[in-house]
């Protein structure tokens, strides 16, 4: 059976109380951020590609107070138990630390544009409180980002007019310098612009976005947690974006958008075997992700499906971010087709997290049994959510 998601109204409710139990008076400020999940499209982003999202349900939500200490102090109710809950640090010395959570917070407070605080950024008191599965590649972390600069700008005296691309790449550029992480563009892209009932096809080259409607009652879109986050050494992604760039130097072009399958076999002498595969991963997945969408917006969820499951492939045998876990989730999911699954893929960034079907609403309950049996049989146990297209980021008024 599918988890029930919490309401924006709870996560609220929730940090409020903290919010007063913890600095002893009510919070006036407050935000909500997606996370996100990628239909098809992954690893794209950083190469210039397209990429196709939707967000979720699931949200961060941030509430607090500005201040005159100087001093920032943030709670969260969420996250990883091994590290502090609570953290303070100066706003006068914003820099990366521990906890890794509050890196997040400090990183957006340090990219806040000058015309919205003139001077600098005031210290705040907030609570954090999110639905969005940690570690799960439906990023928890832009979520977060988006959460805090959606609060951030409500404390500031101007800067209203600051373009929403602007806001992006600010957290974007938060999480490359204070995470350590060099993401593309896509997380805090459909955070901030998704749209109910659609998804997002993002161009990454040319940072524009084109809405595509997601509103056929007979058809859903489930998301399962197989979780499980596999230990890794934190090079994976920088080491096959590096791969990416290097190839695209070879190939001669600025980025692995401009590079075709023709382009790719002239210049296979020259490449390794290793990074001969990761470009044709790329290049061919930007080129599903713009049938997929087209296939999306005229109903053909069959030829969607197909593009899903060949994309999951090409994720696990030439980008190589994939897992047994995430492998047997979609053979399940597939073994439903006759009862409607259409498709099932890998989500994000790999080694564990999320996948995402696409299925026939009818089919729900009968295709979770049949994943969750057979998964647990091979003693895992995974978390289903059936979500909506859901709304980008927002104001919260308390």
């Amino acid at each position: 059976m599918a988890s029930e998601i919490r309401n924006v109204d709870e996560l609220v409710t929730e940090a409020c109380a903290a919010f007063e139990k913890r600095f002893g008076s009510k919070p006036n400020v407050a935000s909500r951020a997606p996370g996100r999940v990628n239909l098809i499209g992954e690893h794209t982003d950083y190469n210039g590609g397209f990429v196709f999202p939707m967000a979720l349900p699931m949200v961060t939500v941030m509430v607090g107070n500005p201040t005159a200490s100087g001093t920032c102090r943030v709670e969260t109710l969420s996250g990883s138990t091994d590290e502090p809950r609570y953290t303070e640090f100066s706003v006068d010395e914003l820099k990366p630390g521990a906890p890794k959570w509050a890196n997040y917070v400090k990183g957006v407070a340090a990219q806040m544009p000058d015309d919205l605080f003139p001077g600098k950024i005031p210290s705040f008191d907030a609570v954090i409180c999110s639905s969005v599965p940690l570690g799960g590649g439906v990023s928890s972390s832009a979520s977060v980002e988006v959460a805090v600069y959606t609060f951030l700008e409500q404390m500031g005296g101007g800067g209203q007019d600051t373009p929403v691309i602007d806001k992006i790449l600010r957290c974007q550029k938060a999480e490359h310098v204070f995470a350590g992480m060099p993401c593309g563009i896509m997380d805090q892209f459909i955070s901030m612009m998704g749209k109910e009932g659609h998804a997002l096809l993002i161009d990454c080259r040319s940072q524009q976005g084109r809405l595509v409607p997601m509103t056929d009652p007979e058809v859903v879109v489930l998301v399962t947690n197989s979780n499980v986050k596999h230990e890794l050494t934190g090079s994976e992604y920088p080491t096959r974006r590096k791969q990416c760039e290097t190839a695209a130097k070879v190939l001669g072009v600025s980025s692995l958008r401009e590079a075709t399958e023709l382009d790719l076999e002239d210049k296979k002498a020259d490449l390794d075997k290793e990074t001969y595969r990761r470009v044709r991963h790329v290049i061919t997945e930007i080129r599903r992700t713009e049938e997929a969408a087209a296939a999306l917006e005229n109903g053909e969820y069959d030829k969607f499906g197909e593009l899903m499951i060949a994309s999951h492939n090409s994720l696990r045998d030439d980008y190589e971010v994939s897992c047994k876990e995430l492998d047997q989730l979609v053979e399940f999911a597939m073994e439903m087709k006759s009862e409607g699954v259409y498709g099932s893929r890998m989500t994000g960034g790999g080694f564990g997290g999320c996948t995402v079907t696409l299925l026939k609403a009818s089919a729900v309950d009968k295709v979770i049994d049949h994943i969750n049996n057979k998964y647990k049989a091979n003693g895992k146990a995974a978390t289903f959510y059936v979500c909506p297209p859901s709304d980008g980021a927002s104001k919260i008024k308390l």
